[in-house]
């Protein structure tokens, strides 16, 4: 008589080992990204922080969540995953600076249909390498191999960001008619729009590892240039005083992302000229025949913050902002009325 075989998770096609491996491999590139206030390593099943240590006296809470939409779709293509790590902190934690939070602490979230070690761990080093940039702790995460819900190669990603104020120093603030915008560059489309980015790149006949024409790499490579975080020099900024919102310029771009943190009763009025629009987005713009309308409420057209900030203070956080190594615009004014309204061309 032959005995049966019994079923294992491996058979139904989920690796434990694999998934300890990764665990072991990552942990040098979360122990990199240690700070004030981490008080556990990975593997347990929950992770603890030390507000107190971290230097708070009266702290105020503020978590972010985010992903990085379909670039995903180029990494995965492309095989060049080591940045998207990057995008991912950054959606969450340049989201948290904007209520005047320090972002303290981060955890992702990786599903795969079939997790390859060294694919994931490339992800999560540059997840660690976006939580260094930006003086947070990632203490902890979830690796999920479902089988059967992604195409081979394909993974999803999500990260959850938790950061700290003290009590009374949330933004916006005092945002009054006057106060001048300053928009800091982008460092391209970031992850923001990428579902129409594909159907231009498709619409031209280009592949990604075309030449791009708007840049001197590939297609692919041009177009995974991770987003910009913004974290520290405004942290120094903020602590300098005068500023009084910041905004986010994710998707919606200006003319929907400003607005968010303006008071009724007020708007912003902005000066097209006073930057020049990247080649990515003029290449864009003329394979999509998109309008300026439409690439402002579409791309972030090369300012990827604005910050709002008392007159009497903006050349003082301008140049605070400049010698962290930002590129600074005056774009404007906030002014009575609604929405953004723009002036000159942005072409």
């Amino acid at each position: 008589m032959t005995k049966k075989t019994g079923l294992t998770y491996a058979d139904a096609g989920v690796d434990i080992d694999a998934g300890n491996a990764l665990v072991d491999r990552i942990k040098p590139a979360a122990a990199r990204t240690r700070r004030a206030g981490t008080m556990s390593a990975l593997g347990g099943f929950g992770a603890l922080f030390d507000l107190k240590a971290a230097g708070y006296s009266d702290p105020i809470l503020v978590a972010a969540t985010d992903g990085v939409g379909t670039k995903l779709r180029i990494a995965i293509d492309t095989g060049h995953v080591d940045t998207i790590g990057i995008d991912l902190v950054a959606m969450c934690v340049n989201d948290l600076i904007c209520q005047g939070a320090e972002p303290l602490f981060f955890l992702d979230y990786f599903a795969t249909g079939k997790l390859d070690v060294d694919q994931a761990a490339r992800i999560v080093e540059g997840i660690a390498e976006g939580c260094a940039r930006s003086g947070c702790a990632l203490i902890g995460g979830e690796t999920a191999e479902m089988p059967g819900m992604y195409h081979a190669g394909d993974f999803d990603l999500a990260g959850f960001a938790v950061g700290a104020m003290e009590r009374g120093s949330d933004l916006p603030r005092d945002v009054a008619a006057g106060d001048v915008l300053l928009g800091l560059a982008s460092n391209g489309v970031h992850s923001n729009g990428y579902s129409l980015v594909r159907k231009v790149v498709e619409r031209a006949g280009l592949g990604w590892d075309s030449p791009a024409p708007f840049a001197d790499e590939t297609v692919g490579a041009a177009l995974l240039a991770p987003t910009r975080l913004y974290v520290r020099p405004l942290i120094q900024a903020l602590r300098a005083g005068g500023i009084h919102a910041l905004a986010h310029i994710t998707g919606g771009g200006i003319t929907e992302n400003l607005p968010r943190v303006l008071p009724e009763g007020l708007g912003a009025e902005i000066d097209l000229s006073s930057w020049t629009l990247p080649p990515v987005f003029d290449w864009l713009a003329d394979v999509a025949e998109l309008d300026a309308a439409e690439m402002l409420r579409t791309f972030n057209c090369g300012i990827g913050m604005i910050v709002v900030v008392d007159p009497a203070r903006a050349d003082e956080v301008s140049k605070i902002l400049q010698d962290a190594g930002e590129t600074v615009h005056d774009l404007g004014r906030v002014v009575a009325g609604q929405g953004v309204r723009y002036r000159g061309n942005l072409r």
